[in-house]
This record gives structure tokens, sequence and C-alpha cells, in this order.
């Protein structure tokens, strides 16, 4: 559930009012897949949509969790199909697209939510090539194969993809996070490239474009602990609202200036940063 936001947060985090009666009509008997589903905001994602009569498929790299998920989500309204895959494992990702073309009603709608982030110096990074295969391997290339194999199923349903994207793909790339900005900002520009031939066949496309979230997946970077952060439950609601506005972009109010600063300040950032950097190590 949501987590009690300081007032800092309640400023930079407008609330999310979902129309339940909009939100039923638009998802009512509709098939929903949610990657990333076993925590954070696929977790709570499936749980808010888990009071409709939907048909959620949910996948993640931990099966007991989602045994678990689906065993308290059902008894809600929802059916639940749960499917353990690593979606950077080719073997893994292809029996897992075998089981979703075997779905009697196909797919209506894609929330695309798994990821991976880190957070290290360039330094630190010489002898880790890996690093940077692994976040392309899930932030990029995995929902590429994931939606390529899928737009046939979502042109005949006329379906939706919703890709839950972050702040930093409109912002300056910042030092330390050169593996998980490059991967997402690929995916970004893919999707967004797409979008326009998608839209022409029927298929809605919205990217949501999230800052600091209070998930898993901060928790081993210590500074991230008292930054303000939303909510996981917060986003569920902001993406579930989306399946029936349909809107293309949905970022944070405040992100213009963010993305105004980048512009105007990339100069100073990149004559400033050696000196800030520097500093920091000492």
């Amino acid at each position: 559930m949501m987590h009690t936001y300081n007032i800092w947060e309640r400023l930079l985090f407008l609330p999310a009012h979902v129309d339940h009666h909009k939100l039923t009509n638009s998802l009512q008997d509709k098939t929903i897949l949610i990657t990333g589903a076993s925590s954070g905001i696929g977790e709570q994602l499936a749980y808010l949509l888990g009071h409709l009569p939907v048909h959620l498929i949910l996948v993640a790299r931990r099966g007991e969790k989602l045994v678990a998920m689906k065993r308290e989500i059902e008894k809600g309204s929802a059916t639940v199909s749960v499917f353990r895959a690593d979606l950077r494992e080719a073997d893994e990702m292809e029996d897992f697209l075998t089981f979703l073309h075997q779905q009697s009603g196909g797919v209506d709608f894609v929330v695309n939510n798994a990821g991976l982030s880190i957070r290290r110096s360039i330094w630190d990074s010489l002898h880790r090539y890996h690093d940077f295969t692994r976040t392309m391997a899930i932030n990029y290339f995995a929902p590429v194969q994931l939606l390529m194999s899928v737009i046939p199923l979502l042109k005949q349903n006329q379906g939706q993809i919703i890709n839950v994207s972050t702040i930093n793909t409109s912002l300056l790339p910042l030092p330390y996070w050169a593996a998980y900005q490059a991967s997402k900002s690929a995916f970004d520009t893919w999707f967004r490239s797409v979008a326009p031939e998608l839209n022409e066949i029927g298929i809605s496309t919205t990217s949501i474009y999230l800052p600091l979230v209070k998930t898993p997946m901060i928790l081993p970077t210590a500074a991230y602990q008292n930054m303000p952060a939303m909510s996981a439950y917060h986003v569920a609601q902001i993406i579930a609202k989306s399946m029936y506005t349909k809107r293309k972009t949905i970022m944070p109010w405040w992100l213009i200036f963010g993305q105004l600063a980048s512009i105007f300040g990339r100069g100073l950032w990149e004559w400033k940063a050696p000196g800030i950097l520097r500093k920091r190590e000492k």
C-alpha cells in the first residue's frame, strides 16, 4: 500500500484519482500481462487489478512468490496465470512467448515493468562488462523481443502497451548510472519510434516516466533511503488510470523544469562535474 508521504513528497507526487467504474468497464474480461510482477510496482498493480473481473498474467523470476500471489489474488474477482521466467534467458523467453500465444483470448494489455538498476562508477566497472550486458538484456532486448511477438495479438484486440520508464531518459546522463540509463534510454527511444505505427493500427501506447520509487530495486543505494520517493502503490494507481484514459505520456508535473535545466545547464555541468566528482572521491 502507499507509504505515508512527507510534505515534500505530497508536493512532488500529486495523487492519482482512479475512477473505479471507468476502470472496471475498460478492463472487464480483459487479459493483462505484467512483467516483473513479483515485487514492487508489478506486485502492487497485480493486487490493485485483482479486485476486477480480469485475467492477469504475471511473469517474474520468483516462481514461489508468484504462486503465493495467485492464491491471494484469486480470493477476489480476477483469475491469475503465473509463469516463472528470467526474460534475459533465450530459452525461458521462448517458452513464455509460446505460453502467451496459447492464450485463447490473446492479450489486451502489456505492462512492461521488469527492469534492473545498477549504480556503479566506471572505474569499478572496467572488469564488469556483464553489468552492461545484463541491464541491456532486461531493460532493452527482453521487452523488444516480447512486444515484437505479441504485437499481432494486441492488434487483434486493439490493445495497449504501457511502458514503465524513468525520468532519467529525459535528463542529463549522470555519473555512476551509465549501464542503467543507457539501457532505459534505448528502450524508450525504440518504443517512441514504433508508437506512431502501433497507434495507426489501433494499439494504444503509454510511456510513464517515474522519479525515484520505493521498491526493492533502490535498497542497495544507501543515499536513496532518505530521498523523496513515490510509493509503488501510487505508481500502480497511475498505471491503472492510464488503462482507461489512454494518455500517451505521463510524467511528474515538475519534470519540464528538469528538462529545461538539462538543456541550459549541460555545458555548466560538463565543466563542473569533474571537480565535483574529485571532491566526492576524496
